[in-house]
């Protein structure tokens, strides 16, 4: 069974993490499957609005599985994926740790009266910093608030000061993220995509997505042909071919 699921609703996908057995936690595997489906998303022109959900009532997600921790990276937008198309998050329940990074780097989110954020890892002793991009996306207080005392803060506080777009009653996030998505669709997507990346601009980029970015682009030259290829080439003392891949 996936650990991701995508359900198509012509122009609009739902991306959904699907492990409500574990409170929707984010394993490995929901971190691959969730980048290579919104890498797909992406790549699809018939693909306009996206809407970022989980299975189940009782958590978005309860974050990073600690029995099978992930590259949480790889699930965050903006990190782990780009995309000029709109991204809605749509959350109930439980939103802890690793999920309030997901649905802070959305565009636009939709809460139930029952979504709570919770940040506890100031409280076990570790933490992966992507969250100091909190105070970006609210009040600084709050955001220090979240993280160094643990608070929860519910949909209504969040919504009051401008965290999340919508409260609605239980079980109706996807219903409400669907009007604005369709809402969307009226607008025109060349627009729409150059005011995300303009917005990019001007959002200040935490330590994290900085450290992320770098390591991502080293990557790409470590594990590519032809750093295989100059090795190889150093070692039987002849001149590399390189084809740039």
């Amino acid at each position: 069974m996936p650990a991701v699921t995508v359900e198509d609703r012509g122009p609009i996908s739902i991306i959904r993490i699907a492990r409500p057995d574990r409170l929707n936690a984010i394993s490995q595997a929901v971190a691959v499957e969730m980048q290579q489906a919104f890498k797909e998303f992406d790549a699809n022109p018939e693909k306009r609005v996206a809407i970022l959900s989980s299975v189940g009532d009782r958590a978005f997600s309860s974050g990073a599985d600690v029995t099978d921790l992930p590259e949480l990276w790889r699930a965050i937008p903006t990190i782990g994926f780009n995309t000029d198309k709109p991204i809605i998050a749509a959350t109930t329940g439980w939103v802890i740790g690793g999920a309030i990074v997901m649905v802070m780097m959305c565009d636009l989110m939709v809460s139930t009266e029952s979504t709570t954020f919770y940040y506890p890892e100031a409280k076990l002793g570790t933490t992966a910093g992507g969250i100091s991009s909190l105070v970006s996306r609210m009040p600084h207080k709050l955001a220090m608030e979240i993280m160094l005392l643990g608070s929860k803060v519910g949909a209504q506080r969040a919504y009051d000061v401008g965290f999340t777009n919508r409260v609605v009653p239980n079980g109706q996030h996807e219903a409400e993220a669907l009007k604005m998505a369709e809402e969307l669709l009226d607008s025109a997507p060349l627009v729409i995509g150059a005011l995300k990346r303009l917005v990019s601009e001007v959002m200040p980029l935490g330590p994290i997505e900085r450290m992320v970015g770098i390591s991502q682009t080293l990557a790409t030259v470590r594990q590519s042909e032809d750093m295989k290829e100059g090795i190889q080439a150093f070692k039987e003392k002849r001149k590399p071919t390189f084809r740039g891949r």
